[in-house]
């Protein structure tokens, strides 16, 4: 059968059956909460029914004690001039009314016997306790027995008005509706309290369309304008962390116990110790002890004066596998109220590069210095050796001398073509050709050991020479008698007992990329040897372990002709402190190959050591 009226397209059929639906749902609701508020009325009824026929129960027995029972009366029309109550009597134990009133205006006349239904509910009154009953559905009686010295001296009655019951549960209707929204909005700030993040309770329904219901929409409005809020904050955070994340200096926050709140990962990588490990750690478990101890002092001074420091110099030793470090950090306070300072930012930036440069150019120009000097004094020197020279030769052409004479003449004559040749040797080294040119390399390494001929004979140290005579390389040849004259002159100083000095000459390959041929040399020497902590720095200039006696130049120099004859060179060694034999061997390779011989690369590794 087809109702009229019914739509006849599915879509609107549905949207029909939601409607009906709804419908019955509210109306369900609706008849749930009637029966819950008639609930909730019928438990405050019994309550307050069972409390005024105590309270009137009570009265009449103070009445009777005082000896006043016209008192009763009175509290019987008080108890029902009461908006709540309709009746209220006091009846003997067989049930004749004593006292009552229906109001200020009806008073019920005495010895009035109580209805049958009345009566059968005295025998279900037990002890002194109240006693509610229900003869019909919106009529509710409470009565309390009254003893009297001891003895029953009847029953006090209270009937409810049924249509002050009725108009309460119309109130509390209208309360549910005004208490519904409210509780809406009360588990809105719950849930805005508990997660200010979460987004599942929000918005907030609105039932009503009142004042309650435009608070409820004011306050969806706010906690729209708080996610908007929240959304733009952690934009800005974001970009924060980002700019903290990516900054090319080191960056660091601290707390007033000097402990790490956050680093960047620059400040990370210039303390070579992992980002996570910097958080809630103090600055010596970061640092070493003289550095964190000057960073502290300077953290604690800004909070304590809330002033910035800027451009400290901290200077860090390094380990065994790194150089010296150099930062230039400056601290500044963080507020978080204008009297307050919450945390304090150590900006860092690593100026170690930049100081090593500095110290590069400041041993540059010492060295510019030192062969300027060396250059003046034996240029200062070759003069008065000449006319010393001349001299000789006048003196030795001298008929009247004596042989004796003679003989010291011509020793004084060789001594001062030895010290000609050192001063010519001298110059040569600082005033090198401006192009290469092929040499022999048995006549350059011959003459670097005529110059230390007397210390190798006063010191026992026995010399081998392996190498051709005809071996010859296209070079400088000056640049290379330094090379050799540093290179022997070390290890004559490595063997003050004596020992073995090796010098070795060959055509051959470079171990580094066997396509290239030239020559290989080899220094050998069975002296003290090196340790690896002074291997690491035989080559920085100015470093020596001579002491007052050496200048630290003389391996830098060689390092730095060997680069520019495109050349390599390994330093092996063996310490006579680790026991064992000791002594120490340089191998040196240069290319044979003229086109070769310009400005070496910039980042080209020439240089190696090992035990």
């Amino acid at each position: 059968m087809k109702l009229r009226g019914w739509p006849r397209s599915i879509r609107f059929q549905l949207l029909c059956g939601l409607v009906v639906l709804e419908a019955l749902s509210l109306m369900l609701f609706a008849a749930v909460l009637i029966r819950q508020q008639r609930h909730e009325t019928f438990d405050r009824a019994r309550q307050r029914l069972e409390h005024q026929a105590t309270s009137l129960a009570v009265q009449t027995q103070e009445a009777l004690q005082g000896g006043r029972p016209e008192v009763i009366g009175i509290s019987v029309r008080m108890m029902a001039e009461a908006p709540s109550v309709e009746t209220a009597k006091v009846t003997d134990p067989q049930g004749r009314v004593l006292f009552g009133s229906a109001g200020p205006s009806v008073t019920l006349t005495g010895n009035e016997p109580l209805s049958p239904a009345h009566l059968q509910q005295i025998g279900k009154i037990s002890g002194n306790s109240p006693f509610f009953f229900s003869l019909s559905r919106d009529d509710w009686e409470g009565v309390r027995p009254v003893f009297f010295q001891n003895k029953l001296y009847g029953y006090a009655w209270v009937t409810t008005d049924k249509f002050w019951d009725q108009q309460q549960q119309f109130a509390m209707l209208r309360y549910t509706a005004i208490t519904r929204p409210l509780a809406i909005l009360h588990r809105g700030t719950r849930a805005l309290m508990q997660s200010p993040e979460g987004e599942a309770h929000f918005p907030l329904p609105m039932p009503v369309h009142n004042e309650i219901g435009e608070l409820i929409e004011a306050f969806n409005r706010m906690v729209a304008s708080i996610e908007e809020q929240r959304a733009g904050l952690s934009d800005t955070l974001s970009l924060l962390d980002s700019m903290l994340a990516n900054a090319p200096i080191g960056l660091a926050f601290f707390d007033r116990r000097c402990r790490f709140v956050r680093v960047n990962r620059i400040f990370a990588e210039t303390t070579g110790i992992p980002l996570s490990r910097h958080l809630g750690r103090t600055l010596p478990e970061v640092l070493s002890t003289p550095v964190a101890h000057q960073l502290e002092k300077t953290i604690l001074d800004v909070f304590e004066d809330d002033c910035p420091v800027r451009d400290l110099e901290v200077t860090g030793p390094g380990d065994d596998n790194t150089r010296p470090w150099t930062w230039i950090t400056s601290a500044y306070p963080i507020h978080t109220t204008p009297s307050q300072v919450r945390w304090v930012g150590l900006i860092v930036m690593d100026a170690s590069d930049r100081k090593r440069s500095e110290e590069a150019l400041r041993k540059t120009e010492k060295l510019a210095a030192t062969g300027r000097l060396a250059a003046s004094i034996a240029h200062e020197i070759n003069n008065p050796l000449e006319a010393i020279t001349n001299l000789l030769y006048l003196l030795s052409n001298h008929a009247e001398l004596e042989e004796p004479a003679c003989s010291y003449v011509k020793m004084a004559e060789h001594e001062v073509r030895r010290i000609a040749e050192i001063t010519q040797q001298t110059l040569r080294f600082y005033r090198q050709s401006t192009l290469p040119a092929r040499a022999n390399l048995a006549e350059l390494l011959d003459s670097v050991l005529s110059l230390h001929q007397g210390r190798l004979r006063n010191l026992g140290i026995a010399v081998e020479k392996k190498y051709d005579s005809n071996t010859d390389l296209y070079c400088f040849a000056g640049e290379l008698r330094q090379v050799f004259a540093n290179l022997i002159g070390n290890a004559i100083d490595a063997m003050p007992a004596g020992g073995r000095l090796v010098l070795r000459a060959r055509r051959s390959q470079d171990w580094t990329d066997p396509s290239r041929r030239g020559v290989r040399f080899q220094v050998a020497d069975t002296g003290s040897g090196m340790t690896a902590a002074v291997r690491k720095h035989i080559f920085e200039p100015f470093f020596t372990t001579k002491e007052v006696t050496g200048t630290g130049l003389g391996l830098w120099v060689s390092s730095e002709i060997v680069v520019k004859h495109r050349g390599s060179m390994r330093v092996r060694s063996h310490s006579d402190e680790l026991g064992g034999k000791s002594g120490t061997i340089f191998e040196l390779f240069f290319p044979d190959e003229p086109e070769i011989i310009t400005a070496p690369e910039p980042d080209s590794q020439v240089i190696s050591t090992s035990a």
